[in-house]
């Protein structure tokens, strides 16, 4: 009888859902400057592509590569990457269209405290931060997520058990 191994579509689906609910956490509650529950976001990503990758290996009886495991992975981080722009795009613009003001009451505050910066120096630059929030947004998420990917897919694919067939070696028996 055949293992059933886990769809790497299900398994981004799971990750990207408990993102979407820290980001939503994050929202309702207003925490936007505490900086720890991005961490706590970041290490249940990169924990769950290293524990997917070790499952993919575990599911086919430890019968692949370094490849193999690397590319379940990175798919799944791909999956992750699609939901989770599909989710800045709606938060940004139907479910919290507050959040950009919010972020850039936040940029103001941060730009205020520089004593270099002048006024018209932040206006300036909150001008081009609310002009390019959603590409930058969109952006981030892609080039974070890819980079979180790779990393944990590399991790997971190196500590994975791993006995691969050769396909071309002569059976002994």
């Amino acid at each position: 009888m055949e293992n059933k191994v886990t769809s790497h579509i299900v398994k981004g689906a799971i990750l990207s859902a408990f993102g979407i609910l820290i980001s939503i956490i994050v929202t309702v509650f207003n925490l936007y400057e505490v900086s720890w529950i991005n961490y706590i976001n970041y290490a249940i990503t990169i924990g769950g592509l290293i524990y997917s990758c070790i499952m993919y290996a575990n599911e086919n009886n430890n019968n692949v590569t370094f490849g193999n495991i690397f590319a379940h992975g990175f798919k799944t981080t791909s999956v992750i990457i699609v939901i989770s722009v599909v989710y800045v795009v709606l938060s940004l613009k139907v479910l919290f269209p507050e959040m950009p003001d919010k972020i850039l009451e936040i940029a103001r505050k941060k730009m205020a405290e520089n004593p270099q910066m002048t006024d018209e120096m932040i206006e300036q630059g909150l001008g081009m931060t609310k002009k390019f929030l959603l590409p930058f947004a969109i952006g981030g998420a892609i080039i974070g997520t890819a980079f979180m990917g790779v990393i944990a897919s590399l991790i997971g694919a190196g500590i994975a058990k791993k006995n691969p067939v050769d396909p071309f070696a002569e059976p002994t028996a």
